[in-house]
């Protein structure tokens, strides 16, 4: 990006163009080399074939510096990210079972690099991997050299050869081979990646352990696109006819519109806030539809039941301690014990009652109101069921139930933990987006600023006028400039008019004269004799012409002119240049 000299272009009709522009450019006169050229064409000429070796030189060195930075950047890329490959290259294996390594890697490289890595390095400003300046941007040869890069990346990751109408780039094909082989390896290592449960250790008993119901935040439409996937792909998502996932799809019903979720009227499909409403982010707390009260006159399913077991052992064993769980089952408590779990339960009571209605279960996973006793008695019960289950075994007197719970216990630090590391975390991004919309806000004003008084100076200047033997510059009156079209395409300025002949062009007229807004031209015209409505031609449109590599345009929808000769033109006749 520094690099203000690097200019990579690879396609010979660009470069030529972009030769003819600076020639005119440089010497305010037409070139008589022709505007619209084959590859073949503007590879005959030496100059180009001289840029082109030059584009490819430093196109192999640029991207060498990408691929090197990027395969030893394995562990850099999210987590997420390399589960998705790992289980998309398994999951074409078993369904592709004769396809070979390559070929699978080759569609893990289209989700890695092409998907995930080439949007960063087509527009990194985009992303906000490089800062831009107050009122900068990339230039048109900063975008072009990274597309370059981008495209040579994205051929060596696929493994494909410059073939065919990009025939003038087979000497690159020896370099694309080598590197598709540092793809490979790179490939590989990112889809070799812990499990979900170990990388997160999470198991079926982590909502018990957790504190606060998790938020996610979710556009409306990811909610609607989510929501259809569902509804197609059910019976392979679940197959089992039990499972809980049907009974939620059919509680929802049909897939709902974007506006019957934000509350708006129905919008034509064809109307663009129905793509905004469809960006609109919300945060939903996740709630176990399927909690559930832990009265015996209700039959409960295996993994709720231990559950709230769990959580019965645990406001038991608080208050009576014992060597075993069946031991401390089997004793009566004593009255000071029953008191102190009395008095804690109130606390807890206490404690809910000043709990966000939001933040509550609907109903609570174990009943306070029991006395110590009679959830001892509610867990001999459970256990009685849970062994014909098969989830608990009685002969262990249950120590695998309370090294299970000794698990979660440990892990509750954990999640906490990480929840106020994100906290803080979260709280400095927000304070940094702030700062950086302050930032930006800042940056238009001045831009802005910038531009106006720049083109004030340039306005003020050309009003100058020094005649010769004159100590000071008097101010004068712009006055229009008056050409035959006839004149203008003998200056290049004009190029073609359509429907007249060049015989005609004396017949037609164009006056340019500087309008009361500063770096507009009101231009008028007269084609054989009928005046055409005036047409404002902004200054800085023109340099945004010039700048895109632009090198023709259409004035009156008629008249086609060369843009760099128009600006000379301007220039000289307006602004003193």
């Amino acid at each position: 990006m520094d690099d203000k000299t690097l200019n990579i272009k690879t396609d010979p009709v660009d470069i030529y163009k972009g030769w003819v522009n600076q020639m005119e450019t440089e010497t305010g006169e037409a070139s008589k080399l022709p505007y619209d050229v084959t590859p073949e064409q503007a590879m005959a000429h030496e100059e180009v074939r001289t840029r082109l070796e030059a584009s490819i030189k430093n196109m192999k060195s640029i991207t060498d510096k990408f691929l090197s930075a990027i395969i030893v950047s394995v562990d850099k890329i999210p987590y997420g990210m390399r589960f998705i490959s790992k289980v998309l290259k398994d999951t074409l294996h078993e369904k592709f079972p004769d396809s070979t390594e390559d070929e699978l890697l080759k569609i893990v490289g289209n989700l890695l690099y092409y998907r995930y890595m080439n949007p960063a390095i087509v527009a990194p400003d985009a992303f906000d991997i490089i800062e831009i300046s107050a009122g900068g941007q990339l230039t048109t040869e900063q975008r072009r050299n990274l597309g370059s890069v981008a495209k040579m990346l994205q051929h060596a990751a696929s493994n494909k050869m410059f073939l065919g109408d990009n025939a003038h780039l087979n000497p690159i094909n020896e370099y694309l081979s080598s590197s598709n082989q540092k793809f490979r390896r790179f490939f590989l290592a990112a889809c070799d990646v812990h499990s979900l449960e170990d990388k997160f250790n999470v198991d079926q008993y982590s909502d018990l352990v957790t504190v606060t119901k998790p938020v996610i935040y979710i556009s409306i439409g990811e909610i609607i696109n989510t929501h259809t996937l569902l509804l197609d792909h059910q019976d392979a998502i679940a197959p089992e006819h039990n499972d809980p996932i049907h009974e939620l799809l059919e509680d929802l019903g049909e897939v709902p519109t974007v506006e019957s979720l934000i509350g708006e009227n129905p919008l034509p499909p064809d109307d663009p806030n129905k793509d905004l409403m469809g960006k609109t982010e919300v945060s939903l707390t996740l709630t176990n539809k399927f909690d559930v009260p832990g009265e015996a006159n209700r039959e409960m399913d295996a993994k709720t039941l231990l559950l709230n077991t769990k959580r019965l052992i645990v406001d038991v064993i608080r208050f009576q301690p014992g060597e075993t769980l069946t031991e401390i089952l089997d004793s009566t408590a004593s009255p000071e014990q029953e008191a102190e779990y009395q008095r804690a339960m109130q606390r807890r009571a206490i404690r809910d009652a000043k709990t966000p209605e939001k933040m509550k279960q609907v109903k609570p996973v174990v009943d306070d109101s029991l006395t110590l006793q009679g959830k001892k008695d509610k867990i001999k019960s459970n256990l009685q069921r849970l062994a014909e289950l098969g989830k608990v075994h009685p002969e262990s007197r249950y120590q695998d139930l309370i090294n299970d719970i000794a698990k979660d216990i440990r892990n509750q630090r954990r999640y906490r933990q990480r929840r106020k590391a994100e906290l803080v975390k979260l709280q400095q991004t927000n304070s940094a987006l702030n700062s950086k919309t302050n930032f930006y806000n800042m940056q238009i004003d001045s831009y802005n600023q910038y531009i106006k008084t720049c083109m004030d100076n340039l306005a003020s200047k050309g009003k100058l006028s020094k005649k010769p033997g004159d100590s000071k510059a008097k101010k004068s009156k712009q006055v229009s400039q008056k050409y035959t079209a006839a004149r203008l395409h003998e200056k290049g300025v004009l190029i073609s008019i359509d429907d007249l002949q060049p015989n005609q062009y004396k017949n037609a007229i164009f006056e340019i004269s500087p309008s009361e807004t500063v770096g507009v031209f009101d231009v008028k015209a007269k084609f054989m004799g009928v005046h055409l409505e005036t047409l404002p031609l902004e200054y800085q449109d023109l340099l945004q012409l010039q700048y895109e590599g632009v090198a023709v345009m259409k004035l009156f929808d008629k008249a086609t002119v060369n843009v760099n000769l128009l600006i000379f033109l301007l220039n000289k006749k307006f602004y003193g240049k």
